[in-house]
């Protein structure tokens, strides 16, 4: 099948037009025409090189909004028409005890990323959403519940998903009381999540000029970090911290915010993080930990969930022509939507 999409050529991550060849539909494959692509951060880090050299020309891309186009012989979830969505991976090898316990992002074989990995049979580099079509096997496509608006879904797939599994996890719900770092693309998420489970929300952010927003959010307010005094009172306060920082810091500074047997779960950075105290973890029993996305039936039931809860991340639609300038906003620091390109403004002359 042949498509077009935006593409890095190299580690500057200058997105520029890129026509390519979708592979021919196995058995068991969906093609979707997508319809919507957010803009993950990321994907930014990875066309940048942050993470690693990276097989260019990369199209990055995994929120993926779509309508199926025509299945396989051997499909039987979906039919053309249908509406659907694809997340952060594409593969797995369906067999080991983490994909039997619908955990394939853990799959003990290494699962297969929407881009920049090869693909589990041809080897071909696997290329993301930022694109006209996508050809995905049938048990990484989701479907996407008639409430939902379709043009702020996508961050779901990434955003809702990375926030909500980590919600899920430590049983948060009626009485929960849960701190969330950050109020950026992941971190409003998780305050709408979480209010919507029925937790008691607090954002904690360097100043509170944030607050109204948190607020409208649903949050009870913002505790500053930087406000000595207010981080004293509420020692012991949370059950919970969701972090999203996207950069290396000092957990130390949250720590003392934790009840006993409290948990901070890191899901915005990658990679190293400061050194921290380790008195405020052994005198509370608490605990840092990690989280990565979620499961294909887990992230079907945060698609469920925001359809039930009518909750829609912040969106901003722009043109996929308007990618390079998204990437230059995002570079600068973390803002507080998500962009969503709206693909129907990509033509096959691109």
């Amino acid at each position: 099948m042949k498509t077009v999409g935006y593409a890095a050529h190299s580690s500057d991550a200058h997105m520029v037009p890129y026509h390519f060849e979708r592979r021919a539909l196995r058995a068991n494959d969906v093609a979707i025409e997508i319809l919507y692509s957010g803009v993950c951060h990321s994907d930014l880090h990875t066309v940048n090189g942050d993470w690693g050299p990276q097989p260019y020309p990369l199209v990055p891309g995994h929120e993926i909004i779509g309508q199926v186009l025509e299945v396989g012989p051997e499909v039987t979830k979906f039919k053309a028409g249908d509406k659907v969505g694809v997340g952060c991976m594409v593969d797995s090898c369906q067999e080991c005890d983490q994909c039997h316990n619908h955990e394939e992002q853990f799959c003990r074989h290494g699962m297969t990323p929407t881009y920049g990995a090869p693909d589990r049979i041809s080897g071909e580099i696997t290329q993301g959403g930022y694109s006209k079509h996508i050809v995905v096997r049938e048990e990484f496509v989701l479907s996407v519940p008639d409430t939902l608006d379709l043009s702020r879904a996508a961050p779901i797939l990434c955003a809702g998903i990375t926030t909500f599994s980590p919600l899920r996890k430590w049983n948060v719900g009626k009485g929960s009381r849960v701190g969330v770092i950050g109020l950026g693309g992941l971190g409003h998420m998780a305050v709408k999540l979480a209010v919507a489970m029925g937790a008691e929300v607090t954002v904690l952010s360097r100043s509170t000029k944030k607050e109204a927003e948190a607020k409208e959010l649903g949050a009870t307010g913002i505790l500053a970090s930087t406000d000595a005094d207010a981080m004293k009172k509420a020692t012991a306060s949370l059950d919970l911290i969701i972090d999203t920082v996207p950069v290396k810091h000092d957990v130390t500074v949250y720590a003392p915010l934790l009840d006993i047997d409290g948990t901070l779960v890191i899901v915005g950075q990658v990679g190293p993080m400061n050194e921290f105290m380790s008195v405020p973890m052994i005198m509370g029993r608490r605990r840092v930990a990690g989280s990565l996305i979620g499961g294909i039936e887990e992230t079907q039931e945060v698609l469920n969930f925001c359809g039930e809860h009518n909750i829609h991340p912040i969106c901003e639609i722009i043109r996929p022509d308007q990618i390079n300038d998204a990437f230059a906003v995002m570079e600068k620091g973390d803002i507080a939507h998500r962009y969503v390109m709206d693909m129907s403004a990509l033509s096959a002359d691109a």
